[in-house]
């Protein structure tokens, strides 16, 4: 029997067909979003403002009916051996919708509307909403608010709801329901409407069970009061139980049997636990990419500082599932590739046959730690944990007439070992062991001097999912469980998660000059990101003013 797992991810969506017995990777397709991240225009031509990032809800389908397909062609496998289809997503992606959900950026005359797409998760514009829902809630002494570090973020569910009716009340109330894209996909695949208890736990305000009382949301718009009942309806679904079955529409279209299942949906980072065998307390998950996620699981509840949520069950069941993380790291590195490096550069890496991020890694590794004078703040695109503050922005010290595009790179990996080396010590601060690193996605598989840097700035060893394709596989393993084929997500974990044997760790010489750097970065972080000096706020405001925003 089989499985497939479907990705999606913030440029593209991929399908992965695995072998429940012990989850060997049959085939594995991707279909790049022909709309990609929409940032600066609509399809209509329409420009957005500053931190806008948007998505078609198109692209997502079109996902389906590419690599479904591919996959099945590729693999030879019968579409009858296949017997559950899971999914996960990037979020918090919420997207608007009429009843039967249909997108309203597919509704005659909403087209040209930007509040009528796809917000994705790096989807900014919505902070002066996250402020008011993170005063009003001190202000009433709401406690669910340290379940979310003591601030909840713009990224997330209701700062990108409460925008739109902020913004444009007309648009607002042409929406019926307000949902994540996870579960919209899910819907489309089933017809039934579900929501995954991961998203609504960690970005929809769901603790125990419950949202925040009408008084909270009346207080932050009086049109909000009653916007669980008006635009969020929809049951909670745990993880790894089935959604539904497919339809016979998308069976069609994708070329499975009509009828099987369709796990619940599920969030990219959190699916990749049991997909490394992760499901104990302890060990802390990244999962890197253009963000990078940190989860992990323990036996307690704690509350702490900038902790992106903390949810029961919302990992693996029966324990208190974690997030933190950072919104920007392989962003980062491609921002500099893209914007920053010399042509010299890329003239020799096409010359020693390597892509210029390959080059600027040889060449990095060739220093001494601390050889380049440099230290960098990861701010490129905000701060997601332990400071939750999108208004942030990058910052390098150090630079001098003599420093070269390898000195930048290896500063810019190290500032992100930095920012994970914060949040570590965060939870560790309120009695959260992180006991080890696993290292997911493509950064990590790809780069060997970043896995060896974020071994050393932590000092902890780093071992490597076993699969490049961890995020799908980890979905691949609940449709095996909403199946019926395993009882449960640990039992899915243990026979189809996958580690590599080699583990990465510390170099002692190494850890002693990081730690002399990490403290100049914690001065640095403390001294920009916590009040002291806000210029990087003023030279924002001062950028919108010169742009006329």
């Amino acid at each position: 029997m089989y499985t497939i797992g479907v990705d999606f991810g913030t440029l593209s969506g991929r399908a992965l067909l695995v072998d429940t017995r012990d989850g060997s990777e049959v085939a594995t397709a991707v279909f790049d979003y022909p709309h990609a991240v929409m940032d600066e225009k609509l399809p209509s031509g329409r420009r957005l403002g500053p931190e806008w990032a948007l998505q078609h809800p198109q692209d997502y389908l079109d996902v389906f009916a590419h690599t479904i397909p591919a996959v099945l062609k590729a693999s030879g496998v019968s579409p009858h051996q296949v017997v559950g289809l899971g999914i996960d997503f990037t979020a918090s992606s919420p997207m608007p919708v009429k009843s039967d959900g249909t997108p309203l950026c597919m509704v005659d005359g909403y087209q040209d509307e930007p509040h009528a797409y796809v917000k994705l998760w790096k989807h900014h514009a919505g902070q002066a909403q996250a402020d008011r829902i993170n005063e009003v809630a001190r202000q009433r002494g709401e406690v669910w608010l340290k379940r979310y570090g003591g601030k909840y973020s713009s990224e997330w569910f209701f700062s990108k709801l409460l925008q739109i009716l902020d913004e444009n009340p007309t648009v607002y109330d042409a929406v019926d329901v307000f949902i994540e894209a996870a579960d919209w996909v899910v819907w489309q695949l089933t017809g039934v409407l579900t929501r995954n208890t991961c998203t609504a736990g960690y970005k929809m305000l769901v603790q125990d069970g419950a949202y925040p009382s009408p008084d909270y949301f009346g207080a932050l718009h009086p049109k909000f009061r009653d916007v669980i009942a008006d635009k969020v309806s929809g049951p909670f679904a745990p993880l790894g139980g089935k959604a539904g079955s497919l339809t016979e529409a998308m069976a069609a279209k994708t070329g499975l049997p009509a009828g099987i299942a369709v796990a619940v949906g599920n969030v990219d980072a959190h699916v990749t636990a049991p997909a490394v065998k992760a499901t104990q307390p302890g060990v802390m998950v990244m999962i890197m990419g253009t963000s990078t996620c940190h989860i992990m699981s323990g036996t307690s509840l704690q509350d702490v500082d900038g902790m992106c949520g903390v949810v029961d069950g919302g990992i693996v069941d029966g324990l208190y599932g974690y997030e933190a993380g950072q919104s920007g790291v392989g962003d980062i590195f491609g921002w500099f590739v893209d914007h920053a490096v010399p042509e010299e550069y890329e003239a020799a890496a096409s010359a020693a046959g390597l892509n210029v991020h390959e080059y600027l890694e040889r060449e990095a590794t060739k220093q001494k730690v601390g050889e380049h004078g440099l230290v960098a703040l990861d701010w490129w695109n905000g701060n997601r944990s332990t400071l939750v503050d999108v208004d942030l922005s990058g910052l390098l010290v150090g630079a001098t007439l003599a420093t070269r595009a390898p000195d930048i790179y290896r500063a810019l990996i190290e500032s992100t070992a930095y920012g994970t080396r914060e949040i570590i010590e965060a939870f560790e601060a309120q009695g959260v062991e992180v006991k080890e690193l696993v290292a997911a996605g493509g950064l990590p598989e790809k780069n060997a001097l970043l896995r060896q840097i974020y071994a050393d700035v932590t000092g902890r060893t780093l071992k490597l999912a076993g699969s490049a394709q961890a995020c799908a596989l980890g979905a691949a393993l609940h449709a095996a469980v909403a199946a019926g084929v395993y009882p449960d997500i640990h039992a899915a974990a243990d026979e189809m998660g996958k580690l590599k044997a080699e583990v990465v760790s510390p170099i002692p010489e190494n850890q002693a000059v990081y730690d002399q750097l990490y403290a100049e970065y914690k001065t640095l972080y403390d001294y920009f990101g916590r009040g002291a000096n806000d210029v990087m706020k003023r030279l924002k405001k001062i950028r919108n003013q010169a742009r006329g925003e």
